[in-house]
């Protein structure tokens, strides 16, 4: 991991905005759909971004800062899940900025503990993800997936089953131990976070795909 604070250029050549999805409240922390935003907000400690500030017009909590040449803009949406896209649109409406976006949230489709960074892909049916791809019209962003499913002893996974069953699941909060899975990831999803930031997605798909 790189020592951001000692080397930090007030010279920005590009932006990068990085998205926390989940739900706003505290009834919501610790809970699968709201790994996203928990790791945003990680990240904003490690580097020790300046406090949340609440925009207003854009209904999300926003924090500024610049590691090396790059200008981060930290955002986690105060609206819930599947409005997401009304926040995001107001920081990624136009091609450059979409360009710049990072959007982390919980997958379904991966074990817990799985950390995938994909490009241009489908939702595969995150609210989230379909919100915000019908408010920029597009897909073209960078989406750093967490896995949240729990697993058979074999490592099969456990998808709950009917739409009644996600639902429970994904705002229900994790077990002790599965929470202290999350927790491991802490400095794994923040270094990936840096590199897509200051090195490229590719160079991030690489490494931890």
């Amino acid at each position: 991991m790189h020592d951001t604070r000692s080397v930090r250029v007030y010279n920005c050549a590009m932006t990068v905005t990085i998205v926390g999805l989940g739900n706003p409240g505290s009834e919501y922390d610790a809970t699968p759909h709201n790994v996203g935003r928990y790791f945003v907000d990680q990240f904003a400690h490690t580097y020790e971004f300046p406090a949340w500030d609440m925009d207003k017009k854009r209904q999300a909590l926003v924090s500024k800062d610049i590691i090396e040449k790059t200008k981060i803009e930290l955002v986690l949406p105060e609206t819930f899940m599947n409005k997401s896209g009304k926040s995001v649109a107001h920081f990624a409406g136009k091609k450059k900025a979409i360009e710049g976006l990072v959007v982390v949230h919980d997958d379904l489709d991966l074990p817990l503990g799985a950390l995938k960074i994909s490009f241009g892909r489908g939702s595969a049916g995150h609210k989230g993800i379909d919100s915000i791809v019908k408010s920029i019209k597009s897909k073209e962003f960078v989406r750093v997936r967490i896995g949240v499913c729990p697993t058979t002893p074999t490592g099969k996974l456990k998808k709950p089953k009917g739409e009644d069953a996600v639902c429970d699941f994904i705002i229900g909060k994790f077990k002790p131990k599965e929470f202290e899975v999350i927790e491991k990831m802490k400095s794994r999803v923040i270094d990936a976070l840096e590199i897509i930031a200051l090195d490229g997605r590719i160079r991030a798909m690489n490494e931890y795909n």
